[in-house]
């Protein structure tokens, strides 16, 4: 049976190849410094924020402008099986991509000594890397609020998976919409931030 003819075969499969990888490297002396718990925070980090901000930019790039064409199409077949089919999955992957994302951020600022550093963005601006790291975590906490309290919630009015009426549903799309899009946003010097913290700004 081919793995790769489901998702989480596919998964399994990277995780068995990148251990390979890690194995094969060691060979040569520089898995030892390399594969520890350190390495293994910022890893699970980086696949969990991919997952996340590639969902928040489907929503907002795709799915939520292609909805509003479906709906102004009176004649095509809406939006009625994105409703039902793709977007709860979606939001499934997307909401604790965003806890994982969190959480493996802060494990790897915590091991490394550097959580409160962040926490008061290097001491009011003392440690260069402390600003930075800690600015994109509090854009990342600040996103991952807007996950859980913000569009998940009137997302559920939204697909019907609560109960709402229409009143509470238009009112639910407006909230989720700015959330998302606030979310979108912020990601943008969040990245700046993250990738910047070890491999330089461009200021």
């Amino acid at each position: 049976m081919n793995p790769l003819t489901s998702v989480t075969g596919a998964i399994v499969t990277g995780l068995l190849i990148a251990v390979l990888v890690i194995l094969g490297v060691g060979h040569m002396g520089a898995a030892a410094s390399q594969f520890n718990e350190l390495g293994l925070a910022r890893w699970f980090h980086i696949l969990a924020g991919i997952m996340w901000i590639g969902l928040l930019y489907y929503f907002n790039v795709v799915q939520t402008p292609g909805m509003a064409i479906a709906a102004a199409d009176k004649g095509g077949p809406g939006g009625a099986g994105v409703n039902k089919y793709i977007a709860p999955r979606a939001l499934l992957w997307f909401r604790w991509s965003a806890v994982v994302t969190w959480l493996t951020g802060f494990w790897y600022l915590a091991y490394s000594h550097q959580f409160m550093n962040a926490l008061t963005l290097g001491r009011g601006g003392q440690d260069r890397y402390s600003l930075v790291i800690g600015l994109g975590m509090w854009l990342g906490t600040i996103m991952i609020f807007n996950v859980w309290v913000l569009i998940w919630p009137n997302q559920q009015k939204i697909l019907g998976l609560v109960p709402a009426t229409d009143e509470q549903k238009a009112k639910a799309r407006k909230v989720a919409l700015m959330a998302s899009r606030t979310n979108f946003a912020l990601s943008i010097p969040l990245i700046l931030c993250m990738g910047g913290a070890t491999h330089g700004l461009p200021f």
